[in-house]
């Protein structure tokens, strides 16, 4: 079976795989954002040596409005789903729903790890490189823009090139310029991974203050259990190559949070130990597979 890039939603599916039946209270305040369904995703690569299945039986639901966080071994499939999320790529198998707006097909906008903003262009031409690209008029693209550059806090930055700024900044402008399109789902791939501590906890908190603002539908990459735990209204633990969902974990704290209060709860190091103790296995078992 071809699995389907976007179609209307559909009604559930019986079953009990991890994920059908999501427990996350989406936002009922009118703020539009994308639902995403997933059921039974198979991915399979072609190569020089046979066939690759990088996902298997993959099961989920993300809610309107959700911050979804996936967790799992590098090699497990994670960039690969983001990627069928986005529309680059599609599944072997399966039928991926990403529905937005009364049915329609919705907007996604993709931030990922590392050096993801254009170097010739000034901080204020990157964030309004998609509304360009859109036909924006040039009235309405520095209102949008001047806004974002308030709530990233880079203003006094606005003239000035990517390399005349930090790796944290920079990072910055990315989300801002995903943010700039106004996307229905905003996919973020390990976003912060290369960055120091104290710059990725800056961060942390700027993503938080501005999801908390937009109720945006959230899909975040992360190899880093404190910071699924920051960030994540449900963690998604995925198993070792070919990646499955093996876990589903609701994250209990109340928003809007404050990572110092997040840390400081007694629960979270229950938290972690329970994200670790199932997730510890995979990776034990993903070195194994690549040590072969």
């Amino acid at each position: 079976m071809t699995g389907d890039r976007f179609h209307h939603a559909m009604p559930s599916i019986g079953g009990e795989p991890p994920g059908a039946r999501p427990t996350f209270e989406p936002r009922t305040d009118g703020v539009p954002a994308a639902r995403i369904e997933a059921r039974g995703i198979r991915k399979e690569f072609e190569t020089q040596t046979g066939p690759v299945v990088a996902l298997d039986d993959v099961t989920l639901v993300v809610e309107p409005g959700e911050f979804c966080v996936i967790v799992g071994p590098s090699g497990c499939g994670k960039t690969t789903f983001l990627r069928m999320l986005a529309g680059l790529d599609e599944p072997s198998e399966g039928s991926l729903v990403v529905s937005g707006r009364a049915g329609q097909e919705p907007s996604n906008a993709m931030v990922f790890q590392g050096r993801s903003v254009f170097p010739w262009l000034t901080v204020r031409q990157n964030i309004a490189y998609g509304l360009s690209l859109r036909g924006v008029s040039r009235k309405d693209r520095k209102a949008v823009v001047d806004r974002l550059l308030t709530v990233i806090g880079l203003e006094r930055f606005s003239d000035v090139f990517p390399h005349q700024v930090s790796e944290g900044m920079r990072q910055r402008v990315a989300i801002a310029r995903a943010l700039a399109v106004d996307p229905d789902l905003l996919l973020m791939d390990e976003p912060f991974g290369a960055l120091d501590e104290q710059t990725r906890m800056l961060l942390q908190e700027e993503l938080l203050r501005i999801w908390e603002r937009t109720g945006k539908t959230v899909v975040f990459i992360t190899h880093s259990i404190d910071e699924a735990l920051t960030l994540a209204d449900r963690i998604v633990i995925m198993s070792a190559h070919p990646g499955r969902v093996k876990e589903i974990l609701d994250v209990p704290f109340a928003r809007p949070r404050e990572l110092t209060a997040v840390r400081s709860d007694p629960a979270f190091a229950s938290l972690f130990s329970q994200v670790w103790t199932s997730l510890r296995d995979e990776v034990v078992r993903a070195r194994r597979e690549t040590e072969r």
